[in-house]
């Protein structure tokens, strides 16, 4: 008898782009998706649908979310840690499986979505800005063509 697991992929992220740190973070992972397992959802964009069901606009910005092919709705570190794995980057988030990190990372992630804004934009950039540019450079052919 064989179980077949729920659908994740395709995995819809809703993040607020008005934040540096989410706007490069989502940047530098729609740059990676090269097997277009993820989709994006601005929660700012003026044609956004509106949140999952059970979530509210406000839930969305307190902590990010994803909504899986399957209709679960996933929150918090397992967002980054389907996201990672989904671009073939799960290592950046292999630490938050481990049994004494992955809760500390769990405990620890709604300080910094609480003080996002606060964050410096010097630092944001240099998080993501050198990755991003990786990424790009990555999908663009000898030709000097590139596929966003």
């Amino acid at each position: 008898m064989t179980t077949e697991a729920p659908a994740l992929y395709p995995l819809t992220l809703y993040y607020d782009a008005r934040c540096a740190l989410c706007s490069a973070e989502m940047g530098n992972l729609m740059r990676r998706d090269r097997a277009g397992l993820l989709r994006f959802e601005d929660v700012w964009a003026p044609g956004f649908e509106g949140p999952p069901p059970g979530t509210t606009r406000e839930d969305l910005l307190t902590l990010i979310h994803a909504r899986a092919a399957d209709g679960r709705v996933l929150r918090g570190v397992e967002v980054f840690r389907r996201a990672y794995e989904a671009v073939g980057m799960g290592w950046v988030t292999a630490a938050t499986r481990l049994p004494v990190l992955g809760p500390l990372a769990d405990r620890l992630y709604p300080v910094l979505a609480r003080n996002r804004y606060r964050l410096p934009r010097w630092l944001v950039s240099g998080l993501f800005e050198r990755a991003s540019q990786r990424a790009a450079r990555q999908r663009c052919g000898p030709d000097g063509q590139c596929r966003l």
